[in-house]
């Protein structure tokens, strides 16, 4: 905790803020960190008990992904509240664990739009890796119906899950497309230069031009 406070940088700390993340440690500094402790899972246990943003972020570069139950995954999202402690403990730790498609099914249900927003993360995975079993046309029918009303965090989740579907399962395509024009979701989404918006049209247009497809 003593080195992550020299790491401490008023600039960063005012460009994670605008991210609505609560730390000042540079992210690459961060890493250099984890890299020199390795993984160490009784460490990254006790530094997220600490509650401190930045702890918690070098807690999921050191962990061991396998080694956290169910229970303690679905508490341990529950405390995430900063976009990207969130952001990290799904994609490096609950996709690598044994528990990720039982607590995907959870979280999409959730009443919370932040849990929720994971169990899409979460789906919006098995669409590209393992779509077997899953119903794509019924996800569909949920963000046409949701995903205009949805919560920041729960909005773009699902966004991720339309393009998806429509970039990887042609046979959908039409359809995420209409989906994305009729809602416009993300539509507007200042986008930087060389880089893809956000709109699920454009995107999966994009993507699919890059794959070579039609």
């Amino acid at each position: 905790m003593a080195e992550l406070a020299t790491l401490e940088d008023p600039r960063a700390r005012e460009v994670n803020a605008k991210h609505g993340d609560d730390h000042g440690v540079n992210l690459s500094k961060l890493r250099a960190v984890a890299n020199r402790l390795k993984t160490q899972q009784e460490l990254a246990r006790q530094l997220w008990d600490t509650e401190d943003t930045a702890a918690r972020l070098l807690a999921l570069l050191v962990c061991r992904p396998k080694a956290y139950e169910r229970d303690e995954l679905d508490l341990m999202l529950r405390e995430a509240r900063t976009p990207k402690v969130h952001d990290w403990l799904v994609n490096y730790v609950v996709k690598k664990n044994a528990h990720s498609e039982d607590l995907r099914r959870s979280w999409s249900a959730d009443p919370d739009p932040v849990v929720a927003s994971a169990g899409w993360a979460l789906t919006t995975e098995r669409v590209k890796r393992k779509p077997e079993g899953l119903d794509l046309a019924g996800l569909l029918s949920v963000i046409e119906a949701e995903m205009r009303e949805a919560p920041d965090r729960l909005q773009w989740a699902m966004n991720a899950c339309l393009a998806q579907i429509g970039i990887q399962h042609a046979e959908h395509r039409i359809r995420a497309i209409d989906i994305g024009e009729r809602l416009e979701v993300l539509k507007d989404y200042p986008t930087p230069p060389n880089c893809t918006s956000p709109f699920a049209p454009i995107w999966i247009n994009e993507m699919v031009r890059r794959a070579g497809g039609a």
